[in-house]
């Protein structure tokens, strides 16, 4: 009771605070399309600007994240670090590697940010758009120039997700000379290096960039050794001051082990242990795009996107139970076989997008329109038996063999997606303060599947008929100018998400699936105050309402589990986020360098609030929506002298009920039970010498908690996942 009093009355102080000061700066108004964005040395966090090429920004609640002024550790994308000023960010940390980024808001899972629409350069980078959004690959984030967090409006524009859109904006060049030179090499503990190296640069009107990535390590926990690869090129030309156009191509190839869950007991015990040593993943990637801008005249612009995607996902392991030991199996005279999945991706997209500006009561008023047209085709292969051996093979060593037939993998489907869609948005300056835009989406969506599953008998065919469904989202989203640097800002958006093929198809052979499954749909809320005042402070302070109906769950049903729309929930709470420049405003030029404080502060509460159960004794209408912790908050400290920055960072999240519901004890496999509320305190210090070379040395977990952010029921292992224990960088880099 005494914590959440403190962190009540600093929320309060925060509010107060950001308004007294914000109120001293109303002494004009604001011009047209204004931009707001945060200033100061650091701009390591800023704002959309209202209209920037063909998007309308206005009304909708976002955040930019400036990677080359981020003061954090880069070298393993550290995810806590990086996105520490993005309020209600919650964050599963059970990958080290850095490898794949699993996010969520508002009390979403944050399994590979698959709520959030991921892109990089405004382009679709996920393994299918609507069966299996989930991210396998995201860039190093020593490769980008920013990071674009737009939460639940950005579906009218980019799709019909819940989270909003996560764009990840490589570099297009490095500096203004023909030929420029980046690089940065990382040592850190448990055998950890790594290694970006970049060129880039611009020769009249072609410009060009292109980096190579290299990490690899042991792993802080047993048996976690990776390796990762990564190449891209981007390739410019602008043509007249008209037009624009780009090629890009980005391939990526990593092989992970994966150490597994733990129960509970091992948890405690030690942490760092693993009882999984033949478990391996990877997933080649590639992907490509064609990026054209067109500025029609000065006030209206096109952008055509072309994209593909065509990659991979791979793993291998003994997958029973964490208390089923992986031993030598004396009947076969080898270890025991292990189970192999594979999946191919082959994605292809064309997006075009139109906005022109014009007069509306004699004020400049925008329209924006766009088009997009998307075939995903997925082969999926699951449950083959693979070889006894200990390092990644994915050579089939026996087929399951009936009646049916032969078969190397109990389940072998052909998954495809139609998708076209149309948004439509207009903002309307009704004063020179006021913006209002509403805006509409039509989307079509086509899912079909065959192949053969293993229910009742492997090699039982599939046919599902196409589920196809004809979408309208509306939406509608305002701002209010209050000074140069100040709004308040509000927005109402639908949203909607399609059953995925993994939602459709049965897991096991004593599981089943509800034939009238629907589909999730919803809507988000959010509203705030945001802005700066004279460059000693920044803030977004606001609130959020997130209605989310037909939830997809699975329900304990005899010997399996039947998987249904379990109900409804409510996602509702405070997002706030506020930095001071404690010495600015009382030392001009100060002499004892610089000093920010932040503070991100977010209160979730996230409830079912509608059940539909066959079985009433497992009733759960005002249960907790399992992984939405209910206390979000990462505070810091940034002191600046002269070429010299240190950063203390220290981080909060509150306990996670796992399932629906709401079970506290564990159970003896330890994929069911509270995870406990953890903070993880981290300290990064940059010095940077005559503007080409920087020094870098860090420490993440500075006290060595010992903290679990998820469960798993089963990739990347049954268990319990413990987060990293302390860690330690250190890294040289420079720019020629």
């Amino acid at each position: 009771m005494k914590k959440q009093s403190v962190i009540f009355f600093f929320l309060v102080f925060q509010i107060l605070f950001s308004f007294i000061w914000a109120q001293k700066s109303i002494k004009d108004t604001l011009k047209p399309l204004n931009e707001i964005l945060i200033e100061g040395n650091q701009k390591d966090l800023e704002r959309l600007p209202i209209l920037e090429g063909t998007r309308i920004n206005a009304g909708k609640k976002n955040e930019v994240i400036q990677m080359n002024y981020l003061n954090a550790d880069l070298s393993t994308n550290n995810t806590r670090q990086i996105f520490a000023k993005v309020p209600g960010v919650s964050i599963w940390e059970n990958d080290g590697s850095g490898i794949q980024v699993g996010i969520a808001t508002r009390g979403l899972s944050p399994n590979r940010s698959w709520e959030f629409n991921v892109r990089q350069n405004g382009y679709d980078i996920t393994s299918e758009a609507f069966g299996y959004p989930e991210a396998y690959y995201n860039p190093p984030m020593e490769a980008l120039e920013k990071i674009e967090v737009v939460r639940g409006a950005a579906s009218l524009q980019y799709g019909t997700q819940f989270g909003g859109l996560l764009n990840y904006i490589t570099k297009s060049k490095i500096g203004e000379k023909p030929f420029s030179f980046e690089t940065q090499q990382t040592l850190g503990s448990f055998g950890l290096f790594n290694a970006y190296n970049a060129i880039g640069g611009k020769i009249k009107k072609f410009s060009y960039y292109g980096y190579f990535h290299h990490r690899t390590a042991d792993g802080w926990r047993e048996n976690s050794h990776y390796k990762t690869n990564t190449g891209f090129l981007k390739l410019s030309y602008e043509f007249n001051p008209k037009l624009k156009a780009s090629i890009e191509y980005t391939h990526m190839n990593y092989l992970s082990q994966q150490a597994g869950g733990l129960t509970d007991t091992m948890f405690m015990e030690n942490s760092r242990q693993s009882v999984r040593s033949r478990n391996w993943f990877s997933t080649p990637w590639n992907s490509a795009a064609i990026n054209v801008d067109y500025s029609i005249s000065k006030n209206s612009k096109l952008n055509v996107k072309l994209f593909h995607t065509f990659s991979q996902r791979n793993s291998i392991g003994f997958n029973k139970d964490i208390t089923i030991a992986d031993t030598f199996n004396t009947s076969i005279g080898s270890n025991n076989l292990r189970q192999i999945d594979r999946d191919w991706y082959n994605n292809t997209g064309i997006e075009a997008r139109f906005l022109t500006e014009y007069k509306f009561l004699d004020l400049n008023s925008a329209f924006s329109a766009g088009i997009r047209a998307y075939k995903g085709h997925t082969i999926r292969k699951l449950v083959g038996v693979g070889s006894g051996n200990d390092d990644f093979d994915l050579t089939i060593v026996s087929q399951y063999t009936n009646s049916n037939g032969s078969f190397d993998y109990k389940k072998d489907l052909n998954l495809n997606t139609l998708n076209g869609a149309v948004f439509i948005e207009n903002m309307f300056l009704v004063t020179s303060k006021l913006s209002i835009t509403p805006g509409i989406r039509v989307e079509y969506i086509n899912t079909s599947m065959k192949g053969h599953i293993d229910k009742p008998t492997i090699g039982d065919s599939i046919n599902l008929p196409n589920k196809i469904r004809q979408i309208v989202l509306g939406g509608v989203g305002a701002q209010y100018t209050t000074s140069k640097t100040t709004n308040l800002y509000a927005n109402f958006s639908q949203a909607f998400r399609p059953a995925t093929y993994s939602e459709l198809l049965p897991a096991a052979t004593t599981d089943s699936v509800d034939v009238n499954l629907q589909d999730a749909n919803g809507y988000n809320i959010d509203f705030g105050f945001r802005g700066t005042f004279q460059k000693y402070l920044t803030f977004d302070i606001g609130g959020f309402y997130l209605f989310y109906d037909n939830r997809i769950g699975s329900i304990a049903m005899n010997n399996g589990y039947f998987k249904t729309n379990i109900g409804a929930s409510v996602s509702q709470g405070i997002e706030s986020f506020i930095e001071m420049d404690l010495l600015g405003p009382f030392i001009k030029n100060s002499v004892y360098g610089k000093l920010k404080a932040f503070a991100n502060i977010s209160f979730i509460d996230a409830k079912y609030t509608r059940c539909i159960d066959p079985d009433t004794t497992k009733n759960f209408n005002g249960n907790y929506i399992e992984n939405a912790p209910r206390e979000i908050y990462r505070l810091g400290l940034t002191y600046q002298f002269k070429r010299f920055t240190i950063t203390y960072q220290y981080n909060f999240t509150g306990s996670v009920f796992t399932d629906a519901q709401n079970n506290s004890d564990y159970n003896s496999i330890g994929t069911v039970g509270k995870l406990s509320e953890y903070q993880v305190m981290d300290l990064s210090a940059t010095y940077l010498i005559n503007g080409k070379y920087n020094v870098k040395a860090g420490v993440n977990n500075l006290t060595n908690e010992s903290y679990a952010t998820r469960r798993s029921t089963g990739y990347p292992g049954p268990g319990i996942l413990p987060g990293n224990g302390r860690t330690f960088y250190f890294s040289i880099g420079a720019k020629f």
